[in-house]
């Protein structure tokens, strides 16, 4: 079924590639994804230290690309300072047979053989002010390393962050280019990931967003958010939902609820709203979420909502009363 959704969506993507290879997406409206130190304690808001991102490259591309990293540093300007820095971080790409067809590296526990695939290229930061608010580029990288899977959009490319030591937090973006100095977008190319870890904005008035794509067979959909810290709420707009409320995470826990699908939403995103708290908003608030579908497969999900952001209709999501 998987198989399924990512080639309704591929068939999709062509038409909004534009905004599709940033990381956070620009739909997203989430300023960083981190990673933590693997000496640092989960209430911070990292559940076990590392994160993955995959990229896919169409078929027909035969330049060179890049893959830039904002800010890889562990120190300065974006970063969460825990006592003194002490963190290292490193960045690895790797592509060919199973780097992203390997189950491994498609777990919500990342752990097994979820570095499969061949090496490409890798970097471990620590302090270094000359890449602090700055980019950092792997690359050249040529597309057909990546390993060759049509159902997820043509070759794929896996990065892999780990917080190899110290306790601080590594807050980053990424960008997939087909330019060593610019962020130029690969007509067709996009990032999509099965378990997503990000930073929230500070002020109470940002709303970020993520999109599964809901196709003709998910009947619901069961997500999981960890460290909320209970900041504001979670909840959903589809063609069908208005508002429906989803279940959030305290301090340095885990909180699951599950939702239907209802018809009218097949073959469509969700746009799954995260709300902060006006009141009392938190301040260096990271979050972990992923999505799973009523077989309890991971759903991937992408950095732009796949068909278009959706919009609530009245006259799907209200019934009239029965008599």
């Amino acid at each position: 079924m998987r198989k399924l959704i990512i080639l309704i969506a591929t068939a999709m993507i062509a038409t909004i590639g534009i905004k599709a290879q940033p990381v956070p997406g620009a739909d997203e409206n989430i300023p960083f994804l981190m990673t933590f130190g693997s000496d640092s304690e989960t209430e911070w808001g990292d559940d076990n230290f590392i994160q993955i991102i995959f990229f896919a490259v169409p078929t027909d591309y035969n330049q060179p690309l890049y893959i830039r990293v904002f800010d890889p540093e562990v120190g300065g300007k974006n970063d969460e300072m825990n006592g003194s820095w002490n963190t290292k971080t490193r960045f690895s790409i790797y592509g060919g047979n199973g780097a992203c067809s390997n189950k491994d590296a498609q777990k919500i526990n990342e752990n097994g053989s979820y570095d499969s695939g061949t090496l490409i290229a890798t970097k471990t930061f620590g302090t270094d002010a000359a890449y602090d608010n700055a980019w950092y580029t792997f690359g050249p990288i040529n597309p057909s390393e990546g390993e060759l899977l049509p159902e997820f959009g043509g070759r794929i490319f896996k990065l892999i962050v780990e917080g190899m030591s110290g306790d601080d937090g590594n807050m980053y973006r990424l960008f997939m280019s087909r330019k060593k100095d610019e962020n130029l977008k690969i007509e067709g190319g996009v990032a999509f990931y099965f378990k997503y870890k990000f930073r929230l904005y500070d002020v109470g008035t940002e709303i970020s967003h993520i999109y599964p794509y809901i196709d003709n067979k998910v009947i619901s959909l069961k997500q999981s958010n960890f460290d909320w810290d209970n900041d504001g709420i979670i909840r959903i707009i589809s063609v069908a939902k208005n508002g429906e409320l989803m279940k959030v995470s305290n301090n340095n826990e885990w909180k699951s609820s599950e939702h239907k699908v209802v018809d009218a939403e097949k073959n469509t995103s969700w746009d799954i709203q995260m709300i902060k708290s006006k009141a009392r908003p938190l301040k260096n608030n990271n979050v972990v979420i992923y999505l799973e579908n009523q077989y309890g497969e991971l759903m991937p999900f992408y950095s732009v909502p796949i068909g278009g952001i959706p919009k609530y209709k009245y006259s799907i999501g209200v019934k009239p009363k029965a008599k």
